[in-house]
């Protein structure tokens, strides 16, 4: 098998290395998806003890008891509302070019010697 050339090497690094595009430290995701993850069930959890304490109290009337299941069947879980989801990080090429126009638009490059460089990235990517 042949080793690939370095233009070939570069198009495949754009295509499939990947970088952290979130906008937080990259480091923190470790702590922050577990996080993430935990607190609709402690929320789900804390709102259903409420309501079955209410139903458990001292003077149990029948309708307390139906009108607490009724509540904890109607409420959706926060996993349903928070809509918080994982993603995957952005393709190489996609997150300079993205670095490239922002630079365009702050004024910190010329935009024609950048979008020179946004075609030149463009042109290596594999399968383009």
């Amino acid at each position: 098998m042949a080793g690939r050339s370095p233009q070939e090497k570069k198009a495949l690094s754009y295509a499939k290395d990947r970088r952290n595009d979130y906008g937080e430290n990259d480091k923190s995701s470790r702590r922050n998806i577990r996080r993430n993850k935990r607190l609709p069930n402690r929320a789900d959890r804390h709102r259903e003890h409420q309501v079955l304490a209410i139903a458990t109290g001292a003077g149990i009337v029948d309708e307390v008891v139906e009108q607490a299941e009724a509540m904890l069947l109607a409420k959706k879980s926060m996993w349903m509302t928070k809509r918080w989801r994982k993603y995957r990080d952005a393709p190489l090429a996609d997150i300079v070019v993205n670095r490239l126009r922002r630079r365009i638009r702050l004024g910190m490059e010329d935009p024609t010697t950048a979008e020179v460089r946004i075609e030149r990235v463009r042109g290596r990517q594999v399968g383009k």
